[in-house]
């Protein structure tokens, strides 16, 4: 039998980008923590993408809330809409700065992994509860998932990714460097699989936060101004939002408000990729880094906005929160989902017999309380919004109406 090539020999190079010195290069990565023979069709960085999406909790990503709203209908974002949004816009920065948009889309695919049901308000309620035993991050939540939750491989536990994935997953937000500030989940694998945690991680996982920044901003506007939480008037107030709806209106003077909103909406993503491409171009000129080392030990991020933008930005997030997140409409909504999640921490932890065989499995096994408590956290960060509600409703005898 034919030896089977390496991917090198039967990928055809890429026609429409050029890899920087400082890019993430799956071929010299720093490999997996179980060792895998490589594929003869895809780089390491395409396998740890596709692990990903043929994941478990990515799929659950279809029916968990994106931003918890008072609405209905079926055209606002989900967690998998928003992440699919996200791993476009990451793909689009990685191509224009010469990064490897493979690792790049991994992590974009990832990076919402571990969020609980009911958006920030639930996992707002779970690192409540879990307070006391070593609290709730999603991103640390996301690392147990990709390196423990999910079991479906025979040889390993999670999905084996790359150490490069692994680093950018844990550090896409920035370094780490206080033990104050590390989620427990995170400092227990770094002891085992040290991801040099006080080092900025690797460009590719810098330019999938910046697109989770620009799709959330993006949507979270197109979503609030259709549900009627505010109103084109009131987004005018950010002078970065007038400017943009100036050009639509006097491009298309007689436009029906729903493409009015839309146009606004791809100008704000459109405008932000430029400025990120252009204020990323400068920095990493102004560094000049030759490697991958040299992005991970540099004193600052070099992928990001503009201070100008990063001013609009800001604006557009202090808009949000007041008018979309804390509105006065969606609050009754807000309280009801964090009982939900609040109560069915303390039912399970009482009970852990009502959790599935396998869970109650794990729960049994657990040699101390904080690890009890860690596996029913484990349980509920995994159930779906619908999934949630349905457990509460056969344990309490209290209606839930979370529209």
């Amino acid at each position: 039998m034919p030896a089977i090539p390496s991917f090198q020999s039967v990928l055809p190079p890429s026609p429409t980008y050029r890899r920087a010195l400082y890019a993430a290069d799956p071929t010299v990565g720093r490999g997996r923590r179980v060792p895998e023979s490589p594929s003869a069709s895809r780089t390491d960085f395409q396998r740890d993408r596709d692990r990903i999406l043929h994941s478990t909790a990515f799929r659950r990503l279809a029916n968990k809330t994106q931003v918890f709203v008072l609405v209905e209908g079926d055209a606002y974002r989900t967690r998998l809409t928003h992440t699919i949004e996200v791993g476009q816009i990451a793909r689009a920065l990685a191509r224009a700065l010469g990064l490897d948009d493979d690792l790049a889309e991994a992590l974009a695919l990832a990076h919402d992994l571990g969020h609980p049901p009911f958006g920030h308000t639930g996992e707002d309620a779970l690192a409540a509860a879990m307070a006391p035993y070593g609290g709730f991050d999603h991103n640390a939540q996301a690392l147990r998932i990709v390196t423990s939750l999910e079991r479906r491989y025979a040889a390993f536990d999670g999905l084996n990714l790359t150490w490069d994935t692994l680093e950018g997953l844990v550090k896409h937000n920035g370094p780490l460097r206080s033990s104050a500030v590390i989620p427990a989940p995170i400092a227990e694998f770094d002891a085992v699989w040290p991801l040099e945690l006080d080092k900025f991680p690797s460009a590719e996982a810098q330019a999938a936060a910046l697109a989770d920044d620009i799709a959330y901003n993006g949507h979270d506007l197109d979503d609030g101004l259709r549900a009627g939480l505010f109103s084109l008037r009131q987004a005018e107030a950010i002078p970065f939002l007038a400017d943009l709806l100036a050009d639509v209106r006097a491009a298309h003077p007689d436009l029906e408000q729903n493409r009015v909103i839309h146009e606004l909406v791809r100008r704000v993503i459109t405008r932000f990729v430029e400025d990120a491409i252009a204020e990323s171009s400068r920095r990493i000129e102004q560094l000049r880094p030759a490697s991958i080392e040299a992005i991970r030990g540099a004193e600052y991020p070099v992928i990001g906005f503009s201070a100008e933008t990063q001013e609009a930005v800001r604006e557009i997030k202090a808009f949000l929160l007041e008018h979309m997140y804390r509105a006065p409409q969606v609050m009754p909504a807000r309280d009801a989902a964090t009982r939900v999640v609040a109560q069915l921490f303390a039912k399970l932890l009482a009970e852990p017999r009502l959790m599935p065989p396998e869970w109650q499995a794990m729960a049994d096994a657990a040699q101390s309380e904080p690890k009890r408590t860690r596996v029913v956290a484990d349980y509920i960060a995994g159930m779906t919004d619908r999934y949630a509600v349905t457990l509460y409703h056969r344990f309490f005898d209290d209606t839930v109406d979370l529209r």
